[in-house]
């Protein structure tokens, strides 16, 4: 069995912006090149913008031009702006995800139970069904039938201007409980109302996921779920996976200490690990942290790791490259190879990662501060590189640094695909090191499915390394295979990996 290998893209940054850009000849690279095996299309979903169309008015509420994909506006439809023909948006999608099968790969999107946009709609939401919020009743703060908290006789104070945006009562942010939400809350969106029972609302959001799984929607992202109540969560995933059964639930989890309860208990498929491998190894690389962390993340972890999703970049996070994290994407091979190799966890690529996209753009609403604007209307101009070197058949578009970046990439995606690395046994090296090891700044391993044996060797250093690497009799025992007594590694270049098939 293959590892799981994710790529994030945001349509609406790719290409001209449409859901047609995504055609066959990029989805190839995405199989062939980086060996893909599931796409998730991030703001696919219909949510608050400033763009006037012929379908509706601009929202009022809104950061930045473009809006956050996170404050939708109507769970039963897609964006117009990612259409060629608006009216038949649908149909566009319906469309992408045929093409995604056709390439052989899934496709998920996100599911956001926490929040919708303040001005939401619901417009699309077909009978019987009712669209969240508007059965409600007001007058209550809280009642187990609305869908939202509400704020009897008080206003809402945005932070913001608002185009003479007025809400009375006010509703309680996503992230706030209170009228006066400040400008780092997100402000934009109202929070959904959850019992720890089942309640309308709770229905409400199971026809969601529902529609979408009949459109063939493979999955998807949760965003969040620490914030909704887990009895939902289990509730949802398991009536739903009644009738879609190999739908994957992927969670946005924050607290390492509730990791077990997410798997056994609510029944996520995935979960980030982003407050475990993630944090530690940018600390690692920023040289604020030791690689023995690395060791500790794995030992806590124990059996919960083939339910990780690991990654070094997604739309929250600052790219490797930019300033603000390692400076360059070649700082972070060492990184890459561990988060990609040291055990069976699915791994998630953001796309323009793997060409060393710096995230320092100066977008009107995001700014510069190394990430790629979730906001704003944007042009990334790796990504038009990218996209030509795709059309014209890898004879052109991306610089030969781009082209290095994404050679390194590609080896490392192919060479993960192998029994030892997709499905096979981890041997920490680490405890039984010593002369030139430097346990702060090295971290080594082996992998083996029993038959072929692969030693990896990270090395979190500013000057390359030679490294001889003692391999204990336990470690043979362990894996069930005969292994030689130490291994030497030349010259290992810095913030890198050393990677060796041993058997």
């Amino acid at each position: 069995m293959a590892k799981q290998i994710l790529y994030q893209l945001l349509p609406r940054l790719w290409g001209n912006g449409r859901f047609s850009a995504v055609d066959p000849a990029f989805l190839g690279y995405l199989r062939d090149t980086l060996r893909v095996d599931t796409v998730w299309y991030t703001g696919v979903i219909r949510h608050a913008t400033r763009k006037a169309d012929s379908l509706c008015h601009p929202s009022k509420v809104v950061k930045g031009e473009a809006g956050s994909p996170y404050a939708i506006t109507d769970y039963y439809d897609v964006n117009p702006y990612l259409a060629d023909d608006p009216a038949h948006r649908m149909e566009e999608f319906e469309a992408l995800i045929a093409r995604t099968h056709e390439a052989g790969l899934r496709c998920i999107i996100d599911f956001v139970p926490n929040h919708v946009a303040r001005e939401y709609e619901g417009t699309m939401t077909p009978a019987p069904e009712r669209p969240l919020g508007a059965d409600d009743d007001p007058t209550e703060h809280w009642k187990p039938e609305n869908d939202f908290y509400y704020y009897p006789g008080e206003a809402l104070h945005l932070p913001v201007e608002a185009d003479g945006y007025a809400e009375f009562p006010a509703r309680a942010s996503g992230n706030s409980f209170t009228p006066y939400p400040s400008e780092n809350d997100w402000y934009e969106t109202v929070r959904i109302n959850y019992c720890d029972f089942p309640t309308p609302t709770w229905e409400k959001m199971r026809e969601i996921v529902r529609f979408w799984a009949r459109k063939g929607v493979d999955g998807f992202r949760c965003d969040m779920v620490e914030m909704v109540p887990p009895a939902f969560m289990q509730w949802l995933i398991a009536t739903v996976k009644q009738e879609f059964p190999q739908l994957q639930f992927i969670a946005e989890v924050y607290e390492t200490g509730k990791y077990a309860s997410y798997v056994g208990g609510v029944g996520f498929d995935l979960l980030y690990d982003k407050s475990g491998l993630y944090d530690r190894l940018r600390a690692i690389t920023e040289g604020t942290e030791s690689a023995r962390s690395i060791s500790w993340n794995w030992q806590m972890l124990g059996p919960l790791q083939p339910h990780m999703l690991n990654f070094l970049e997604n739309h929250d996070e600052q790219r490797i490259a930019s300033d603000f994290f390692a400076g360059s994407p070649a700082r972070g091979y060492a990184a890459l190879a561990v988060s990609l190799l040291l055990n069976d966890a699915p791994f998630m690529l953001y796309f323009g990662q793997e060409i060393g996209e710096r995230g320092m753009d100066n977008e009107p609403f995001s700014g510069v501060n190394g990430r790629t604007s979730i906001f704003d209307w944007w042009t990334v101009a790796s990504l038009e590189r990218l996209g030509k070197w795709i059309h014209s058949a890898h004879r052109g578009g991306l610089t030969r640094p781009e082209r290095e970046v994404l050679s390194h990439y590609r080896a490392l995606l192919e060479l993960s695909r192998r029994p030892a690395f997709a499905s096979g046994k981890t041997f920490d090296l680490c405890y039984c090191q010593d002369g030139a090891f430097n346990p702060d700044r090295d971290f080594a391993f082996l992998r083996s499915d029993g038959k072929e044996v692969w030693v990896v060797a990270a090395h979190f250093d500013e000057a390359p390394a030679t490294l001889t690497l003692r391999i204990p009799e336990e470690a043979g025992r362990f894996l069930g295979v005969s292994l030689p007594g130490e291994v030497r590694l030349e010259a290992v270049p810095p913030f890198d990996a050393a990677i060796r098939q041993i058997l």
